[in-house]
């Protein structure tokens, strides 16, 4: 029973009675023009379904009655779309269809049933019900007043049963299609993927500029040399004017879908890299195996993030300390590791956001990457598969 008053105490239950009633106030106007034909509405409603336009203004109409909690949300249960198929033309003539019946019971409860109780409450007081209304035979008296209610009370409870099923049909043939639920899913994929790439780009990129500039500024403060000031300078500006240059690649991403992949930097420029990491201090033992021009673009363009990243990390975290890097282009795949000594690092080198891009990216490629202590050092070690890429 509290349920039950639960669901009267909802304006979506009113909002629903009232999308009922619409249909029945068009099918009156045909009523009026010819009574002795009330089928024609529901004949008429074939053709109208068919109309591509006629989709999209049910479904509003639905969304905005039916569950207007759900109103202009992209995964609503009922879609605002025009049909594009004859399978959703098809689809919105059986939802006028059923839309017509439900309308003629709506419009049955309406009137009769209010009319039944005056009718009642008038045998009440003696005057003889109706032949008219439902209350038509029962002898007028007391007990009338008793029966009054439970039209009412029927009435309340059609009101409830008709929104539930309504609304249950415009999900079921207003609803997007399986198709068409697993073509949003993928678009929905596919732009959370872009914005995650984009998050990991200005991440590595920008990070690793502002963490060479705080570096290099913090070493030039303390040096007290002006030549080693002004190549500390220097250097700050090379690499602020290469994260302005990533910046742009990004924000033309941004603004341009169809960019292409392959302005962004690759593993052969890692020696501006390593050089800007020497600039900043840090001592840096490099060994490169194999041609890096033979990698694939992805995996040299992830690649190249990966050593950004981890010599990012080195700098903020254990700062000029000596370096080793690996890289080695064996066969099937690209090894890249990146060790520094763990006692410079006293603030430790968790797994932060840039650690969890590395990751990421590796296995965006189908490879792997390990971050963490080992053998008294910190290491990066990421396996980049090239065989599948080209």
């Amino acid at each position: 029973m509290r349920r039950y008053l639960a669901r009267l105490a909802r304006p979506a239950t009113y909002s629903r009675w009232l999308h009922l009633l619409i249909p029945a106030a068009v099918a009156s106007v045909w009523l009026f023009i010819s009574p002795s034909r009330p089928w024609m509405p529901f004949l008429f409603a074939i053709p109208v379904g068919l109309l591509p336009a006629m989709r999209l203004g049910e479904g509003i109409q639905a969304q905005l009655l039916l569950t207007p909690d759900q109103r202009g949300r992209p995964d609503a249960a009922i879609s605002a779309d025009p049909a594009t198929t004859w399978t959703a033309r098809w689809r919105t003539v059986a939802w006028l269809e059923v839309r017509l019946v439900l309308a003629t019971v709506a419009t049955f409860a309406t009137v009769w049933l209010p009319a039944t109780t005056v009718d009642l409450v008038r045998g009440s007081f003696g005057t003889a019900p109706s032949e008219d209304w439902l209350a038509r035979g029962v002898e007028p008296g007391w007990w009338c007043a008793l029966l009054a209610p439970l039209p009412i009370l029927l009435l309340l409870g059609v009101v409830v049963l008709c929104g539930d099923i309504v609304t249950a049909a415009a999900r079921r043939l207003l609803g997007p299609s399986p198709v068409e639920r697993m073509t949003a899913l993928e678009e929905r994929t596919e732009m959370l993927l872009e914005r995650n790439r984009i998050a990991r780009e200005l991440h590595d990129s920008i990070g690793h500029a502002l963490t060479v500039a705080v570096v290099q500024a913090g070493a030039a403060r303390t040096a007290g040399d002006p030549e080693f000031t002004q190549r500390a300078l220097a250097a700050i500006e090379e690499t602020g004017r290469d994260a302005l240059d990533d910046l742009e690649r990004v924000l033309r991403v941004l603004r341009e879908s169809d960019t292409p992949a392959s302005g962004r930097p690759t593993l052969a420029e890692a020696d501006k890299l390593l050089d800007s990491a020497r600039g900043s201090g840090a001592k840096i033992d490099a060994e490169v195996s194999g041609s890096l021009d033979l990698i694939p673009g992805p995996v040299s363009r992830e690649g190249y993030r990966i050593l950004q990243e981890s010599l990012t990390n080195v700098l903020r975290h254990a700062g000029a300390v000596p370096v080793r890097v690996r890289i080695r282009v064996a066969g099937a795949s690209l090894e890249l590791e990146v060790t520094n000594p763990l006692e410079g690092s006293p603030r430790g080198q968790g797994g932060g956001s840039g650690l969890r891009g590395i990751r990421e990216r590796a296995a965006l490629l189908g490879g792997k990457a390990k971050t963490g202590p080992y053998d008294g050092e910190w290491m990066v070690h990421a396996s980049l598969p090239l065989e599948h890429i080209r």
